[in-house]
């Protein structure tokens, strides 16, 4: 895997982990104003660029049978999103005021642990899971499940099939009646932010890559413009205003040549990790924030302090879980020679 790939995973993660902690702000700290502060939500469209490039990068010359790519693809997202999801139903069951955003109930939670769009109990104007960050995982799922079916295309088909397929699906669900969750959800262009870094990565195997001089300047230039406009546009102008500079950011990350350079091993290792920072920073913060409102401490209640720690200890646990949830993480303990006494 490329190493820069690695590193926007990690920057993506811990932009959601900052953008959900300054949210969690003004129920420690009430004074604090966050109209200049709250960003990072825009990490989501450089996860959805990446999931399209990765995804073609991996499957490109290479005999994989729709099953197989299904299995490799629900054992690496399922496990730890199903344990995620019923921990937080039985959270939101036994002790419902732990969890703001989330009210069990039943039809939610099975909605939930199959990636399809459900309106949240808790809050009607808002189609996410019990786990609410695991909405960008129902988009992910349903980019999967008919990416798979198109391995069975010739290879040289595969990306024009998959750009009509996409775009008749989002056709029909904008035909259908408004107030169809589903057709909202799957009609919504985000889509395309995933089939961008399938065409991103069609032209890095084609070496169609930005001049070194010129990928630099891109890449800042990529985060600044995303960031702006995170901050000038809403959600409803997502799919181009978010999402042009996410495929710029991409784009000019691996067009650079990073095999030149050091690697920045805790980076790596955070990109490695991003999956189970994003599924369990939810709990972190929810956890942070009770210590914080109901011990009582002082140094918590300050908003950048709260804030860091928030990212701090989301990073940490989100660590702790991958280790104790990656299969091959078993395996290379199992490996490791006993030390002699």
């Amino acid at each position: 895997m490329l190493v820069q790939l690695q590193y926007l995973r990690a920057i993506a993660a811990l932009m959601v982990v900052y953008f959900h902690s300054v949210l969690q702000v003004p129920k420690v700290d009430p004074g604090f104003q966050t109209v200049f502060h709250l960003f990072g939500e825009t990490g989501v469209d450089i996860f959805f660029v990446l999931s399209g490039f990765v995804m073609w990068l991996t499957t490109t010359g290479r005999e994989i049978r729709p099953l197989e790519f299904y299995r490799r693809r629900i054992q690496r997202i399922v496990p730890l999103y199903w344990l995620a999801t019923l921990f937080a139903a039985c959270v939101a069951l036994v002790a419902p005021t732990l969890l703001k955003s989330t009210v069990f109930e039943f039809p939610h939670v099975i909605a939930s642990l199959f990636f399809l769009p459900w309106k949240n109990p808790a809050d009607p104007t808002l189609t996410v899971p019990v786990v609410v960050p695991g909405w960008t995982l129902n988009y992910e799922m349903f980019f999967y499940f008919v990416f798979g079916l198109l391995l069975l295309v010739r290879e040289k088909w595969r990306m024009a099939s998959l750009f009509a397929a996409m775009t008749a699906i989002i056709v029909f669900c904008r035909l259908l009646p408004g107030d169809l969750t589903a057709a909202k959800f799957y009609g919504d262009p985000i889509i395309y932010e995933f089939l961008a870094g399938v065409l991103l990565a069609k032209l890095y195997l084609d070496k169609v890559l930005l001049p070194q001089a010129v990928a630099w300047p891109a890449l800042v230039m990529g985060f600044s413009f995303l960031l702006i406009n995170e901050t000038l546009c809403d959600a409803s102008t997502r799919s181009y205003m978010w999402g042009i500079p996410a495929v710029v950011i991409v784009y000019s990350a691996v067009s650079i040549d990073f095999s030149k350079l050091p690697v920045i091993g805790s980076l790596n290792y955070l990109g490695d990790a991003s999956y189970s920072i994003y599924i369990t920073h939810a709990f972190t913060l929810a956890v942070l924030r009770v210590v914080c409102v109901h011990l009582n401490i002082d140094i918590l209640a300050n908003a950048p302090v709260f804030v860091s720690c928030c990212i701090l200890f989301s990073a940490i646990g989100g660590a702790i879980v991958h280790e104790l949830t990656t299969p091959s993480r078993w395996r290379k303990w199992k490996r490791k020679p006993a030390v002699a006494a």
